[in-house]
This record gives structure tokens, sequence and C-alpha cells, in this order.
């Protein structure tokens, strides 16, 4: 699935990293749930306030839901109903008070309070301190005023999971009583989507799915193109640590991102990927497919058209997406690759007229799937979007099929959980001239507090092969 396109920074270079990051929940507090993804501006600050910024930033949109269940419990009114910037600063207080344990309760009060203060006056201060401090009172506490924690979460109506495995304890039930409502707050997904996880898998799979997007998901490297050994002690200076994944060739990483990116540079042979992508284009790497010309119609930011080179040596690979920023980055990535070739959406069929081998549509989706890493797409699913987005993938389909030779295939592939997106909206295929030959899917695995080696995403995929009038 391709990565949606990254606004830039909005245009503030000064302030505290609790200032930008309020600013920039203020803006989603604007379009709720409709969020897009928004790249935070570090620009003049320290490593450990950039790091302290993101970290306030995960834990307000990935609970969102969570912190205002109990922002509307503590207001006596809905959150929503409240000023955007007084429901900003109440969520970047709430998220430090609820989920970043060692930042205390009077620093992430005082800053919210300011920020409030210079953005909406005194009325608006007082509010958010009133409001911030009765959250302060939804923890139970030890005698000493520390939070008490469970070993796991149990559905208990006094309770919130975290990210580690454990729970946290409430001071109430401050959770609802119906199973569906339970389950959105707790796991701070859309209403509609506990409620359709709920009716489709059962209580169990549902809140196992729900606990799952709650874990702050690893990096994980595809190696299995590698042309020869990972040195990690070795590379970077010794600033990364490698650990193999449950997934043969693949290795979760831990230490600076600088390190990561100074290591992706020197090593083009190997890149981040999860498990569960790579698994599309791996289902079909030892069959007897050898394309002469694939094309990739939605490459996004080229993760997989890299893994496409990789598996087919021999292949020469047109790239595209609809999106200029995503194409931009393609544009920059490929340029004067021996394999690829990166051309605007307006010139594939004069490129590719009816001759492709494999066309792989890795098309818009959910996200169901991805939750964990794909922090806005929680809020945003509801049925209007995936209304929206099988007509989007259909209609895909539909134009790949005049791009393929006569026996050439496509292969579909989602980072949903959703059967609509997947294999429903392949059920018509044959109406298309296409059969699927194969089909794979992977549900999300690991999880809060597991190791990271056991954790994958989730996703789907399927092999669509052109009939000739005789089959």
């Amino acid at each position: 699935m391709p990565a949606a396109p990254t606004p830039p920074p909005p245009a503030l270079s000064s302030g505290s990293a609790r200032d930008r990051v309020t600013e920039a929940l203020a803006a989603h507090a604007a379009t709720y749930p409709d969020l897009s993804p928004l790249r935070l501006d570090e620009r003049n600050l320290a490593p450990r306030d950039a790091a302290l910024m993101h970290a306030i930033y995960d834990a307000a949109v990935r609970r969102w839901g969570t912190i205002e269940s109990l922002i509307s419990t503590a207001a006596s009114r809905p959150a929503a109903a409240l000023d955007p910037f007084a429901r900003a600063a109440l969520l970047a207080g709430a998220a430090q008070i609820l989920f970043l344990d060692r930042i205390p309760d009077h620093a992430a009060i005082h800053e919210s309070v300011e920020w409030a203060k210079t953005r909406r006056g005194r009325g608006a201060a007082g509010l958010v301190n009133a409001i911030l401090r009765k959250v302060c009172s939804f923890r139970a506490l030890t005698p000493a005023g520390e939070r008490i924690t469970r070993p796991a979460w149990d559905w208990q109506r006094d309770e919130l999971p975290l990210s580690d495995g454990r729970a946290l304890e409430l001071s109430q039930d401050l959770l609802p009583e119906p199973v569906a409502k339970r389950l959105g707050i707790a796991g701070s997904i859309s209403p509609w989507l506990a409620d359709r996880w709920l009716a489709r898998l059962g209580m169990e799979e549902a809140a196992r799915l729900a606990w799952h997007s709650l874990a702050s998901a690893p990096v994980i490297l595809n190696a299995i193109h590698a042309t020869k050994p990972i040195d990690f002690p070795l590379a970077a200076g010794g600033a990364l640590t490698l650990h193999p994944h449950q997934t043969l060739g693949h290795y979760t990483v831990e230490g600076p991102h600088a390190a990561l990116t100074q290591l992706l540079d020197d090593r083009p042979d190997i890149w981040v990927q999860d498990p569960s992508s790579s698994a599309a284009i791996e289902s079909i790497r030892d069959s007897s497919l050898a394309p002469a010309l694939i094309l990739d119609l939605c490459a996004g930011q080229g993760t997989k058209t890299r893994q496409l080179a990789a598996a087919f040596p021999s292949a020469r690979i047109i790239a595209t997406d609809t999106d200029s920023t995503r194409y931009e980055t393609l544009s920059r990535q490929f340029h004067a690759h021996r394999q690829v070739t990166v051309v605007p959406p307006s010139q594939v069929r004069q490129l590719a007229p009816a001759n492709a081998d494999l066309i792989l549509l890795d098309v818009p989706c959910s996200n169901t799937g991805v939750l964990a890493r794909r922090l806005e797409a929680r809020h945003r699913a509801g049925p209007q979007q995936l209304s929206r987005l099988t007509r989007i993938q259909s209609q895909i389909i539909a134009d790949a099929v005049p791009l393929l030779a006569p026996h050439g295939q496509i292969l579909y592939a989602t980072c949903s959980l959703e059967p609509e997106e997947n294999h429903l909206l392949l059920a018509d295929a044959a109406a298309l001239g296409l059969a699927i030959t194969h089909q794979r899917s992977t549900a999300p695995a690991g999880g809060p507090g597991l190791d990271a080696t056991s954790y994958t995403d989730g996703s789907f995929s399927a092999l669509l092969s052109k009939q000739t009038p005789a089959q």
C-alpha cells in the first residue's frame, strides 16, 4: 500500500516541542476524524526535544478516541464540541498524563495551560487546567503517588491497554458497559470499525486486532535479496542492533535513525519493509513467472518497486503514481536506475500498449491491517470511506487490464483486513477476463509487549491471470 503524501512542515521554526505538537493537534482537531499524515517541524529542536514532540504526537493521535472519551467525562460534555485550540491543548496534556509516565503531571498541565492561554485567553486556560486535573484523578495511584498498572489488558471497564502489553488501572469504571463501545474506546478505533470487527470476527479476534494496533511497530528490514552478508556490528559504526525476524530474510533493527539512514544509503540491496508487505511479491517469485515488462502503477515511495527489481532482475519496470509528492519521490529514488523507469501516469499507455507481462497494483486502501503504523487510519475508517475506496480499487483494476499482454497477470495487493477490498472485490474478476490463480492473506501478529521479532502487519494479495477467449 503506497504511503499517503506527507505535507510539508508548517512555517514554524521556533517554540517548544510541546508548542509545536499542540499546533499540529489543533490542525487535526479541525478535521477529525478525517486525519491525514502530518510531518512535524523539527527545525532548531535538540534531538531530545524532537523525540518528546514525536512521542506526544504518537500518543495523542494513536489514542485520540481513548483520550477524548476521558476528556468528555471530565468536562461533562463531548470533547468534539470544544474549541479546536482547547481540544488540542487537552489532547497533548492528557496524552502525557495517561501514556507518557516519565513526564510529571505538573509539567504536562502547565505547558498545555500556557499554550491555551496564548491562543484563546485565560478562560480557555482555566478550562484546560480544570479538565486535565480531573483526568489526573482518573488514574489509580499508589499511596506514594505512582500510577498502578496490571500485567495485561483484560477488557475491564477500569483499565486501559498500554503499548508495552500492560494495562493502566483507572480509579473507577470509566469505560462504557456495551462491548463494542468499550472496544472502540480502549483500542481507540472508530466505532464503525469496532462494531464491524466484533460482528465479523467475534470478541476475541476483534480485541486482539485492536490491541495489536496499539503496539509501537518495529523497524523491519527486508534482506531477502541482500547481495552480501550484513555485518551489523561494523555497520554505521556499530550503532545498530540486528535481530532475526520470525519471517526468513527479515530483521528487526534498533538504533539511531541517522545510523539506519546511513546503512540504507550504503546498502541499496536491503530496505525497510514489513514481512506482510514483502509477502505479495515473494509469493509469486518462485513460480514460473518470468516477466519481461512489469508495470508498477501505484508505486508510492517505491518499496515494492525495489523489491520487483530484485526479484525479477531481467525485467524492465515502468513505475508511476498519481500523487505528485509520491511521484517526485519515485523520480529521485530511481533516477538513472538500470531497470526502473519512472514516468507520469499519462505516458504509461504509450510506453506499454497491451504488452505488460505483470502489473503490480498496490492500491489505496483503508489500511486496517497496518493501524499500528498508520495512526490516522484508525479514525478515518467508516462506511463512506470503504465505499469510496472499493470504487477506486475496481476502477484501477479495470484500467490496468487493457495494458496486459495476452497472457499477462495482475498482482493485486492491499494492507486491508476488510473483505470488500480483498477477495470480495475480486469476485467479479471474470467479467474483466481475469481468473484468480493465487491469493494469500497475512493477519497482524505480535503486539504490545511481545518480542518485536514476532510482529507483522496485515495484508492481502492475489494474482489475476488474463484469460484468452478459448479459456
